[in-house]
């Protein structure tokens, strides 16, 4: 039954893809399908490869865009495979490289801490995500696009000290993070924890 599921997939998702496009009452429901399609790594893969990243991004950023949570949800997806991540990153080319991550930072850090319903507010799995391979890393601490200092200006006033050694260790700081994928998640989960996380869930999390 697998086979027979896997080829008709060649023209589903290139429909359901298209159908992101259209009003609300069709696009969310061909959102909600690509999320729950692309928890299987060989469909997200396809996804990937036919350019759906691209087309979440672009429906994302259209001023009436009515879906933007689902399509951040998927872009969480697809971005746990490396292909994902090359994609957002848009590594391939050399004009648009960096131009959805520095979108995507920018939206989260402009969305408001305080709506339960901010449809930015799982960007920051995304950030962890790229995080994981050393173009990301890179992007995200090059000084030009300034989009770690954005990130950690998340961090509330009660966080202030720990913002400020970051900002004063930023040398040392950039070295560390370019090494190491595992100190992402620790500088990334309390910015993102604070809009998506309760208290309960973030208890359930390993110390770093």
């Amino acid at each position: 039954m697998g086979h027979c599921l896997f080829p008709s997939m060649h023209t589903v998702l290139p429909s359901l893809s298209q159908l992101l496009k259209e009003k609300k009452e069709v696009s969310e429901p061909a959102a909600e399908a690509l999320i729950n399609l692309s928890l299987n790594s060989n469909l997200a893969a396809k996804m990937v490869e036919m350019g759906m990243i691209k087309t979440a991004m672009d429906v994302l950023y259209k001023p009436d865009s009515s879906i933007a949570r689902l399509l951040v949800m998927l872009l969480v997806n697809l971005t746990q495979l490396d292909s994902g991540i090359v994609s957002l990153l848009q590594i391939e080319d050399d004009k648009m490289q960096g131009l959805f991550v520095t979108k995507l930072v920018r939206s989260f850090c402009r969305s408001s801490d305080e709506t339960r319903d901010d449809p930015f507010d799982h960007v920051g799995s995304i950030l962890v995500n790229i995080s994981k391979k050393e173009a990301g890393r890179k992007m995200l601490l090059d000084s030009k696009r300034g989009l770690l200092k954005q990130i950690l200006r998340q961090f509330d006033s009660t966080s202030s000290e720990h913002s400020q050694l970051l900002f004063e260790a930023e040398n040392q700081l950039q070295n560390l993070l370019l090494i190491t994928e595992f100190l992402w998640p620790a500088l990334l989960l309390p910015v993102a924890g604070k809009k998506i996380y309760s208290e309960q869930e973030t208890s359930k999390m390993p110390l770093a």
